[in-house]
């Protein structure tokens, strides 16, 4: 093909013209005889998106459509289809594709209970997303690793156990809460244009899928009936119903006997039969395999017969598995369909689906159709989304307790700010992330906003062990007789560390800026001297992998990590003034970032920390977790952690030794948790004068931090999950009953509700108003109450309703049924209903029927729910009753 006859592109639009040689089968034949690629219909503006992918799907040899149906879909040149990775991380702002704006962590941004501000944050995100895309968009229309517009978020698992690492990713442990959010989040990303989404979003992991992670490509979950309608189903069929979610992610482990990517009674019946979906499916990475591998599910013996049966199921796209190569699965998807095991009707739909999902997005129009193409590479990170990220940050700041030092009175005079996540940029981005160009710690945003005090900080203690610093430059030499200062670097294109260097150069420390997007390893090479006697703790502070040797031995090995490495570092014994062999390797895979050798030198006890606490008027310690010790399939194995998972929900025990140290010098103290999950900090409850948990709180974090603590708003976030005193309260993680489990079915004492925050005001409510005193099973009941700000200052207020059903098998103890974030001025009243229809009136029976059936329903509206225990007040509100008088059988 001539030049003249390749592709001519535009930025979201290719038209191939002139001729093309022959493609290898009769379709291809006959096509190859076109010469003006413009007219034919999948070119077609005009047409419907469906006839034009079946258009196009129709024109593609078996080959080309396996290939199509794994993640990084190749191009097809002789047919102007440009490659395509479907494959992009949008969880909490734009991820893995350099710089971009970072919002608080998901499990955060439910603690807002705000689904208009979730919403607008959604939209800012879809927006980076576009950025990204017309920044990178090759000139033939493809796309990159993480820089396409098929997002794969949000994560609507129910996080039913807080040991589970990835619960951070959730909206937390309830149906409606995780549902409202979802299809709030839904709607940002995908936009409300007729023709076009503005990216595609994806619910994910469809289903039952809650850890574990040390299992979970084994998994085989049973439910009960009523565990599936009532709790783990339900957000899922709403960002269906509701949201219009136009993907859908099948999830590792299998369901009641078949991998959750195969199962036709989640994928066809619930999936596409009872909620219309319409879009594509896609497996999570190595799902598919999981179907097959003997080692995962084992559900069929070959891959042929895995991917007959995921296809055949409904699922449509493969995400490779990791474990393989990133395999996609064409290879046994052409055998499949030569052997006649795969019906090529079957491949036919998933890829029209596929094609017509790409189509919708406005890859294959003139760029002058697509509203969003107008949305360039300088739309991302901007002034304003900043300020949104903020916005965000602060909504999801919820006060556990306050015994009356918040808000501060003036500026202290001094102030210590000690803890593992004081100035941690990890602490502000929780996992799926992007890269902040200019991050707020805790410890920054205290300064800024405390500019007349006396700022004094000490790390004290580590997360789970002793506070790890930067290796100093002065102990490392690059030779033997220590003539030359510092080490050898080595840097390789690529992750793998192979071939010959690109570079080679002398430099003071292991040390990194990754500043560009391809992937690249470096080795550092040199020696160390110990200044003392002792064990050293090493590890290389990185967002990807990394390994350490010291004197020819292994110190730590996290190399082959597939998303960020966890926190694990390694032990050496070194005698002081012997010299030392040390070799660090470390790759980046386009996350952009600063990576640095750091140890634990010995003789850390954290009385740096106490003194400097004594000297203080006041003391900040911002503890808790990490995406480095909460996550996804980690290898960090200390007490309370497993695999990335907890064992324990108490604070990490080297953070609660020095907490009390700090108690105990009488100064006051306020405690920042920033964590993903639950934490059972009973000692604080009972001791300090204010907790705050503050999530993973995004790029501005310690911005928002500082102005709550300054009492420049007042903090409104509430719990997304039940902080309980104790795992040992729980039944077992693996157990996915969900007897004994959240506030809708725990019946013991807990430390601090769902639904639970405190205020730097007061707000009163008034009776309870109900529209009637019964309602049948196809009526509507609407809850009215007046709302008033009696406090001393401005502040918003998270309305929230529960219903009970008394006597009714299967009943939660309460649930859930509405929540209404208001701001209201000092001394302003305001009337806040809820209509009550439908689904909102049923109970789902211990046989998984969801029903309206006649009886009492108990109304509960307030600032949280009706419990109280010794220390804790209830929360204010009011309640009210009324009759379900009909019976009704509800869809599934």
């Amino acid at each position: 093909m001539t030049r003249k006859g390749r592709m001519l592109c535009a930025v979201a639009a290719c038209v191939l013209v002139g001729s093309l040689g022959s493609a290898g089968s009769a379709a291809a034949q006959s096509d190859s005889q076109a010469t003006d690629w413009s007219k034919l219909p999948y070119r077609d503006p005009q047409l419907s998106v469906e006839q034009r992918a079946a258009d196009l799907v129709s024109r593609m040899t078996l080959e080309e459509k396996a290939r199509q149906i794994g993640h990084a879909a190749p191009a097809i040149p002789r047919l102007g289809v440009p490659e395509y990775n479907w494959w992009n991380e949008g969880l909490h702002g734009v991820a893995r594709a350099g710089f971009a704006t970072v919002f608080p962590q998901a499990i955060g941004m439910a603690a807002s209970w705000d689904a208009p501000l979730m919403q607008q944050t959604a939209d800012v995100i879809s927006t980076e997303f576009r950025a990204k895309y017309a920044e990178r968009v090759h000139p033939d229309g493809g796309t990159d690793w993480y820089r396409g517009l098929t997002v794969w978020s949000p994560n609507i698992n129910i996080f039913r156990d807080p040991r589970w690492g990835r619960g951070q990713e959730t909206y937390g442990e309830d149906p409606f809460l995780t549902g409202t959010m979802g299809v709030a989040f839904i709607r940002g990303l995908q936009g409300n244009d007729p023709k076009y989404f503005k990216t595609i979003a994806t619910s994910k992991h469809y289903a039952v899928h809650s850890g574990p992670e040390s299992n979970r490509h084994r998994e085989d979950v049973h439910p009960s009936p009523h565990d599936l309608e009532d709790t783990y189903l339900p957000a899922f069929r709403r960002t269906v119903t509701e949201g219009k979610v136009q993907a859908v992610m099948c999830a590792y482990n299998a369901v009641d006997g078949v991998p959750a990517c195969a199962s036709d009674f989640l994928l066809k019946e619930r999936l596409r039969g009872d909620w219309g979906f319409r879009g594509h499916v896609v497996s999570d990475c190595g799902a598919a395999a999981n179907v097959y591998r003997p080692d995962s599910l084992a559900y069929t013996k070959t891959a042929e017969e895995g991917i007959v049966r995921s296809m055949g199921a409904g699922m449509d796209l493969v995400c490779g598995d990791y474990r393989a190569g990133w395999n996609m699965e064409a290879g046994a998807i052409v055998n499949a369909v030569k052997a006649g095991m795969l019906k090529p009707a079957v491949l036919d739909q998933a890829l029209t689906r596929l094609f017509a999902d790409r189509i919708r997005l406005g890859l294959f129009d003139p760029p002058a159709m697509v509203p969003f193409s107008k949305i360039g590479p300088d739309q991302n990170g901007t002034a304003e989304h900043k300020a949104m990220s903020l916005k965000m940050a602060r909504a999801s700041m919820t006060l556990l307790k306050n015994d009356g030092l918040l808000p501060l009175k003036g500026e202290p005079r001094k102030i210590a700010v000690i803890g593992p996540n004081a100035d941690s940029v990890d602490a502000l981005v929780g996992n799926y992330y992007g890269t902040p160009r200019e991050p707020v710690t805790v410890l920054a945003g205290i300064r800024a906003r405390f500019p007349k005090s006396e700022v004094t900080y000490v790390e004290g203690t580590g997360l789970v062990g002793p506070a790890a610093l930067p290796v100093p430059d002065a102990v490392l030499c690059v030779d033997a007789a220590c003539v030359t200062r510092g080490l050898k670097q080595e840097t390789f294109d690529g992750v793998a560390l192979e071939g010959a260097p690109v570079e080679t150069r002398t430099v003071a420390n292991a040390a990194f800026d990754w500043t560009g997007e391809r992937a690249t390893s470096a080795r550092w090479t040199g020696y160390i001297t110990a200044p003392a006697t002792g064990e050293y703790r090493f590890r290389f502070a990185s967002d990807n992998g990394y390994r350490v040797f010291v004197d020819g031995k292994p110190v730590v090995e996290e190399f082959g990590v597939g998303d960020a490495p966890s926190i694990l570092d390694g032990a050496v014994r070194l005698e002081a003034g012997k010299r030392y062999p040390i070799r660090v390797e470390g790759f980046q895979r386009g996350v952009q970032g600063r990576q640095r050798l750091v140890w634990s030198p010995p003789g850390q006890d954290g009385s740096d920390a106490v003194e400097a606490a004594r000297a203080a008027d006041l003391v900040v310690f911002v503890g808790g977790l990490s995406a480095r010790v909460e996550g996804e399939e980690m290898k960090l194995q200390v007490p309370g952690f497993s695999g990335g998972d907890r064992t324990s929900l108490d604070l990490p025990a080297p953070q609660q030794r020095l907490l009390e140290r700090l108690h105990a010098t009488g100064k006051p103290v306020v405690l920042v948790l920033m964590n993903g999950s639950a934490l059972s900090v009973n000692w604080a409850d009972a001791n300090l004068p204010a907790i705050v948990e503050a999530w993973y709180p995004g790029e501005q974090g310690g911005h928002a931090v500082a102005g709550l603590l300054a009492g420049d708003y007042s903090p409104a976030g509430r719990l997304p999950v039940t902080f309980y005193r104790s795992a040992a309260d729980l039944p077992a993680f693996d157990d996915y009953a969900m007897k004994g489990r959240t506030y809708r079915y725990f019946g013991g004492e807990v430390l601090y509700p769902f639904g639970h925050g405190l205020s730097y005001t007061r707000f009163a409510y008034g009776p309870v108003q109900l529209s009637a005193r019964s309602v049948g099973a196809d009526g509507e009941i609407t809850v009215t109450t007046e709302v008033a700000n009696t406090g001393p200052m401005d502040g918003e207020e998270v309305v929230q309703l529960y219903l009970t059903h008394p006597g009714k098998a299967g009943a939660p103890v309460r649930a859930l049924q509405g929540f209404q974030r208001v701001a209201l001025k000092r001394g302003e009243r305001r009337a806040v209903s809820f209509t009550l229809r439908d689904r909102a009136l049923s109970v789902v029976g211990p046989d998984g029927v969801r029903r309206i059936e006649p009886g009492p329903v108990e109304v509960w509206v307030g600032g949280g729910q009706p419990v109280s225990r010794p220390g804790l007040a209830q929360a204010p509100g009011a309640k009210a009753e009324f009759q379900v008088t009909g019976t009704a059988v509800l869809p599934k």
